[in-house]
Order: structure tokens, then C-alpha cells, then sequence
């Protein structure tokens, strides 16, 4: 019976293995027409022309790692501090019906904040979107990035949606790890003078790195194949601007815009190799993340943590 059961759970993690390469191999073979016409040039062109098939993955790519990266950026510090106050700060009383809250905001569909963001959010920014221009738009350097139309729409309105869509999912991971510090260690450092925001600077981060750089890690791969919230407000322009003000467009937004009209083979297979390229910098993040996890794990064995 215990063999027996070995074999089945061995065999149900291989099928998993052999579902992932299949998907992988499958979305290069049926991509393979477009990285075979346009070669190497395909992945910085930033052309997209089906009339006259010419086709390159520049601007999704861009827009799927600068989305990302706002969303990141905006959704992690907010992510410790609610994590923090739930675990640490917050009375008894208070604690539960956050936590619940936050683990049912995570479970809500992105079609509902891409809504949301089309038509609530988006009027609100574009009304804010001048100050920008007016304000940070002047400045050298990341002046550029807020220098554009307040059109309300664009990079920055999808990487602000992926914040809203990724803090559930990472401040839950964060509280949770939090809670399993051990008291005593806190207990100590806060006999020794220590205030909360040194406790947690010292004591509960570096104790629970490790599982919050993969709940991190976790919520960057969620950002980065988002579709339906991110077309909802990116604008869905394949125009490669620096400023996040402007329209732009991700892998996962033309997939889910482009599919039903490409009317040829060759922008299919186009649309084919951007879902393999999605698929690769979604699986080296993960590979990343892992490589980092495990490197922390051995600081924390070597430092007896």
C-alpha cells in the first residue's frame, strides 16, 4: 500500500513536470515561424504591423517588466507595513477581521480590478495626472517618466493596479511568516530598549527573510502574467515611450486583445512566440527567487538562525 501510494504521488509531481515542458515546447514550436523569419530582431523591434506582418516584441516586453516593476515598487513596502501592524501593532481585537479581509481581497477575480480601474480609478488619475506633468515632470532625471497626455490610462494606472491586485497576496504571506517568530526573541530585544520598528528591523525581517523574499518573488511572478486588470488600463498601444503617463502594452494584454483577429500564420506565430517569451521571464524570476532563497538559507544556517 505505501509503495503503491509512493508511485502515485511520484507520478502526479512528474505529470506536472511533463505538463510544464509540453506547455513550453508546444508555445516554442508554434512560435518557432516568427523567431525563424525575423531571427534575433524580433526581440528588440518594436514594430507590430499586421497588415504588413511585421511584427517584433519590444514594446510588450517592456511594458511587462515596467508594469511590474511600478507594481512591485508601490506594493511592497505597503505590503510590510500592513503586515507589521496586523502581527505587531494591532490590538487582539483587530487582528482576525484584517487578516480575513486582506486573504479575501486576494481571491477577488482581476477582471474586477481592471473594471474598477477602467472606470473609478482611471478618471481619478488622469484629474492628478497634470500635477505630475507639473511637478515631477520638471525634475532631471525621472522627470521624463511623469512628462506626458492625463489620459488616466497608461504604464503607470496598470503598474498601480498590480499593486492593488499583489498587497493582499504578499502582505498575507508576510503576516503569516511573521506570526511564527518566536516571542522570546522579541520579548528579548524589547527588554533591551529596543523600539517596535527595531525589533522588526532586526529581529522579525532578518529572522523571516527568507519566506518573505519568496512571497515577494511569488507576487512578481502574479504581476508579470496579469492579464485582464493590466488591459483594462494600459491602453493597449503598441508605442515604446519612456514616460508612464503614456500608453504602452504587455505580452499578456496583446494575447488577450490580439488572438481572436490574427488572421494570418505568420501573427499567430508571432502571438505564439510572445507567450514563450512571457513563459521564460516568468520562469527565471522563479528560478532567481529560488537561487536567492537558497542562498539565504545558508547565511541563516551559517549564522545559526
Amino acid at each position: 500500500m505505501d509503495r503503491g501510494f509512493r508511485w502515485l504521488t511520484g507520478g502526479l509531481a512528474f505529470l506536472v513536470l511533463l505538463l510544464l515542458v509540453g506547455v513550453a515546447l508546444s508555445l516554442f514550436v508554434r512560435g518557432w515561424g516568427a523567431f525563424h523569419h525575423f531571427g534575433f530582431a524580433f526581440f528588440w523591434s518594436e514594430a507590430w504591423d499586421p497588415v504588413t506582418e511585421n511584427f517584433g516584441a519590444l514594446v510588450p516586453i517592456y511594458g511587462t517588466l515596467v508594469s511590474s516593476l511600478v507594481a512591485m515598487l508601490i506594493a511592497v513596502p505597503i505590503s510590510f507595513g500592513i503586515a507589521l501592524f496586523i502581527s505587531e501593532l494591532a490590538p487582539e481585537w483587530l487582528r482576525q477581521p484584517v487578516g480575513s479581509a486582506i486573504e479575501l481581497l486576494a481571491g477577488i477575480p482581476s477582471i474586477i480590478f481592471g473594471m474598477w480601474g477602467l472606470f473609478v480609478f482611471a478618471p481619478v488619475l488622469g484629474r492628478a495626472e497634470p500635477w505630475l506633468n507639473d511637478h515631477l515632470g520638471v525634475l532631471r532625471g525621472i522627470g521624463a517618466l511623469f512628462r506626458g497626455p492625463p489620459m488616466g490610462i497608461g504604464m503607470l494606472a496598470a503598474g498601480i493596479i498590480l499593486a492593488i491586485m499583489v498587497i493582499p497576496f504578499i502582505s498575507a504571506i508576510m503576516r503569516d511568516v511573521f506570526l511564527v517568530v518566536p516571542t522570546l526573541l522579541k520579548e528579548s530585544a524589547y527588554g533591551l530598549g529596543a523600539t517596535t520598528w527595531e525589533v522588526a528591523r532586526h529581529v522579525v525581517l532578518p529572522y523571516t527573510r527568507t519566506a518573505v523574499v519568496g512571497g515577494v518573488f511569488l507576487g512578481l511572478g502574479r504581476a508579470l502574467g496579469e492579464t485582464m486588470a493590466v488591459t483594462f488600463v494600459i491602453g493597449n498601444a503598441h508605442d515604446l515611450h519612456i514616460s508612464l503617463l503614456d500608453a504602452g502594452n504587455s505580452i499578456a494584454a496583446a494575447l488577450a486583445n490580439e488572438f481572436a483577429e490574427a488572421f494570418s500564420p505568420m501573427y499567430k506565430s508571432a502571438l505564439m512566440a510572445l507567450g514563450f517569451i512571457l513563459f521564460i521571464i516568468t520562469f527565471v524570476v522563479l528560478v532567481l527567487a529560488k537561487l536567492m532563497l537558497w542562498r539565504l538559507g545558508q547565511g541563516q544556517e551559517k549564522a545559526g538562525l
